[in-house]
């Protein structure tokens, strides 16, 4: 028996859920698993994107049942969203009596435990990342509020129930699994850990497949000067960026080469991003914006020399895998990024996909852009090593190796 019920708190008409989700479980359903899917869907992209989901979710003969998100009141929203995950799992499993439960993040987890205390069914932890300790380092609950301290210590404590009493966990990073294996309140470690990536779709992202008059045609859209040099951003500028010292990096790198401009790629404003730049003394007239549709993303990327991520190098993001990078390597294009997070660093090293910043000063950024320069980048081999590392094949037959395991028990 096959039948899997997937829970995630993220929508399916997020880009999220877009990216991140729906491939592996279509790929998954080609190999014969047959899916229900429950997702929290946010209204205004439910409205946007609702038939294009249904049509893929048809497609590949998945079973969505999307529940309403909601955000407010603080606390009480999500108590009322774990409830409703949990009434539609119970109904779905009377009648299909599911194989495994496979649970993407904390929230769903909450769920995918109870129905393995209750029912026996195989409890698949995909964690994601330490949720709770991301949402402290993010800022996003401030321990110093009692109310976020006994969220922060209820999920702290069902974090360690969550890998005691799972069947198997999914880690993102070996950082994060090596992390895990080190925790002594973990009774049964060392707890069973399959590390796969954020992975990337290898055949959008492919620079084969980026025509070259794509690449000239968006330039002259948006107004870039031919000769220009391009330094790029890919995604929002959002929680865990460093705006201000990738904006640092490119004005160090602009003082070597006045004719280079950045090109941000993100779904952030226009205003939002000029504002920023402005309070860096940075002069808009070489800063170009454009919000793209995922499959714009590889012919807009393409036009970079190279492309930046800073990422705060908080210890929550020991767990973290930045979908960006796969997808950046497979359109060949370098990457210059910080050490501290996941296994980027390790990444970049191993493939010589770009290179790494240890300090956030001007006298680590020069070097690295010495080091930038001096470094002669081949696209074939950064896509080689996006292939054996991210690829999004590789990735559901890593998924599929977990089921057949807990199936199999």
């Amino acid at each position: 028996m096959k039948n899997i019920l997937y829970i995630s708190y993220d929508g399916m008409t997020d880009p999220l859920g877009q990216s991140q989700v729906l491939p592996y479980i279509c790929g998954l359903s080609e190999l014969g698993y047959r899916f229900s899917l429950i997702s929290a869907e946010k209204a205004h992209r439910f409205e946007e994107g609702k038939a294009r989901i249904e049509e893929i979710c048809k497609q590949y003969n998945i079973d969505w049942h999307p529940l309403p998100y909601t955000k407010k009141p603080p606390v009480l929203s999500t108590i009322k969203d774990v409830r409703n995950i949990r009434q539609t799992a119970e109904r779905l499993h009377r009648e299909k009596n599911f194989a495994i439960i496979h649970c993407r993040s904390y929230v769903p987890a909450l769920v995918g435990r109870a129905m393995k205390l209750k029912h026996g069914t195989k409890f698949l932890f995909d964690m994601r990342g330490f949720w709770a300790d991301e949402r402290v380092d993010g800022k996003i609950w401030n321990l110093k509020n009692p109310i976020f301290k006994i969220i922060y210590g209820f999920f702290k404590k069902k974090e360690t129930q969550f890998m005691q009493d799972a069947d198997h966990i999914i880690s993102l990073t070996h950082n994060g699994k090596n992390e895990i294996h080190s925790w002594k309140r973990v009774k049964n470690n060392p707890v069973p850990i399959e590390v796969i990536p954020c992975c990337a779709d290898m055949e959008l992202f492919n620079f084969k497949a980026v025509q070259q008059q794509e690449i000239e045609a968006q330039k002259k859209e948006l107004g870039i000067p031919e000769n220009a040099k391009v330094v790029s951003y890919l995604g929002s500028v959002g929680t865990w960026y460093m705006a201000d010292e990738m904006l640092d990096f490119f004005i160090a790198y602009k003082k070597r080469h006045s004719n280079t401009v950045f090109l941000f790629i993100t779904p952030d404003s226009k205003e939002y991003i000029h504002q920023i730049c402005s309070a860096k003394n940075i002069d808009i007239q070489d800063v170009f914006v454009k919000r793209a549709q995922r499959n714009e993303v590889p012919a807009l990327a393409s036009i970079s020399n190279f492309s930046l991520f800073f990422i705060k190098p908080a210890y929550s993001k020991k767990a973290s895998s930045p979908t960006k990078q796969g997808e950046l390597m497979g359109l060949g294009i370098p990457i210059v990024c910080n050490s501290g997070v996941g296994d980027t660093s390790e990444i970049v090293e191993k493939y010589n996909s770009g290179v790494v910043v240890n300090q956030f000063n001007d006298l680590a950024y020069n070097q690295a852009i010495e080091e930038i320069e001096k470094l002669n980048f081949d696209a074939e081999s950064l896509r080689s090593g996006a292939l054996d590392y991210f690829d999004l094949a590789t990735g559901v037959q890593r998924y599929a190796g977990v089921y057949e395991k807990l199936i199999g028990e």
